[in-house]
């Protein structure tokens, strides 16, 4: 398994992603795991997979580390691995989808909310902004609303609105001001929809403390739900379900 981290100057992204990968390792004995990086942080994906064909690995599963299928999904990571599989003759790549959304991930939310000081019985009397990293991508921001609605349903928060650190609107201080005075909610708290700490994690931490946020979760981070959830997707695309692509070299 080839986890596909954007990457980040921030260390904690990496370490972040290490501690998920080592969980991952943990849950499935036996399967490698390694970590490639989109930007800033090494390894960058290229050099992993030359690496791993240089050291006689001829098939791979890359897991794009991704919440949504924005650009990154559709175009430039397709893109890295269909170029991969070419220039490196007999290594296969098979892509995963991306992670969500999923039951797993709505879990996961939960689980840092409730480390962040929630008590189950607040759920009724809180209202939740679902703040993402954002997208300039309609699909990507359409899945953030649906999630909302959905946890919303299924949770039974008092509302749950989404929010968004960049492209677009609003952000998560406009999410947490307009759940007070548009609905009158007494406990707001923010889940942070992000998978490693770095810039726009910190910018929607700020727009929470900002507004007052009386809850504020940390990241998803190396979340046992987001561990399964990596494992799970690994398995739909060995068995080649809807949803990935595959390329092979030429051998």
């Amino acid at each position: 398994m080839v986890v596909i981290a954007h990457g980040s100057r921030d260390p904690r992204h990496a370490a972040s992603v290490s501690a998920l990968c080592a969980r991952v390792r943990a849950l499935r004995p036996g399967l490698r795991v390694e970590a490639g990086y989109l930007d800033f942080s090494a390894p960058r994906v290229p050099r992993l997979l030359e690496r791993l064909a240089a050291e006689g690995v001829r098939e791979v599963v890359a897991l794009p580390l991704l919440l949504t299928r924005a650009f990154h999904a559709k175009a430039d990571v397709p893109a890295m691995l269909r170029e991969a599989a070419v220039r490196l003759p007999g290594l296969s790549v098979r892509q995963a989808d991306v992670l969500g959304p999923s039951p797993l991930l709505t879990a996961a939310l939960e689980r840092r909310l409730y480390e962040a000081g929630l008590r189950p019985g607040d759920r009724r009397s809180t209202g939740v902004v679902l703040a993402s990293a954002g997208s300039c991508d309609p699909e990507a921001i359409a899945v953030i609303a649906e999630i909302a609605r959905e946890w919303r349903h299924t949770g039974g928060w008092c509302a749950v609105r989404p929010a968004f650190a960049s492209a677009s609107e609003p952000r998560t201080e406009d999410a947490v001001r307009e759940l007070r005075v548009a609905h009158g909610v007494r406990r707001v708290a923010v889940a942070p929809y992000v998978i490693a700490p770095g810039f726009l994690p910190d910018r929607i931490a700020r727009g929470a403390r900002e507004a007052g946020a009386e809850v504020l979760a940390e990241v998803l981070g190396p979340a046992p739900e987001l561990a399964r959830l990596l494992v799970r997707r690994y398995d739909r695309a060995l068995l080649g379900a809807v949803g990935g692509a595959a390329w092979a070299g030429a051998a």
